[in-house]
């Protein structure tokens, strides 16, 4: 929903737009399940590091539109008016199989042995719906990956046509 706001508005930020749907929202009693991005997710073993400051997980040319989306969840978990589960994909997000498993954290970024945080847009699309019908997060982020830990195979684009 944000980012089709922010087609609608143009170069308004995401932590103006994020306030705006919050003001919009509050007294409505409506729920929000919205998606972030994985810079504001702790690197695990690392003291405290965000995934936005670590080149491994967040490289330097995304880090203006990471920084933004931890603006973004400030904005969401300082509202206390509105129900907001806050969802935090992975650092790599790639669209590729559906294995229609995944495991769930909370404020830590997700990582397999090789250090990699990873999960297909197809199984991303599972735990939020997930959300949606059956919430489980009030008031609170959360963050998958893949379930195994391996990196998503992206389709090509004849077995794209074949779905």
């Amino acid at each position: 929903m944000i980012r089709t706001l922010r087609r609608l508005l143009g170069s308004v930020s995401r932590l103006t737009t994020a306030k705006a749907l919050l003001a919009g929202l509050r007294g409505a009693g409506v729920r929000l399940v919205a998606v972030g991005g994985a810079g504001s997710l702790l690197v695990p073993g690392s003291g405290g590091t965000l995934a936005v400051d670590d080149p491994a997980h967040v490289a330097p040319a995304w880090r203006a539109i990471a920084r933004a989306g931890n603006d973004q969840l400030a904005a969401f978990r300082t509202s206390t008016d509105v129900d907001c589960s806050y969802l935090s994909p992975p650092a790599i997000l790639e669209p590729g199989e559906r294995t229609g498993s995944y495991r769930i954290g909370t404020d830590e970024l997700l990582v397999d042995s090789s250090g990699l945080s990873t999960i297909s847009c197809e199984d991303l699309a599972l735990p939020l719906l997930e959300e949606v019908e059956r919430p489980r997060h009030h008031r609170t982020r959360f963050t998958v990956a893949r379930a195994d830990g391996s990196v998503p195979r992206p389709r090509s684009a004849a077995s794209s046509r074949s779905r």
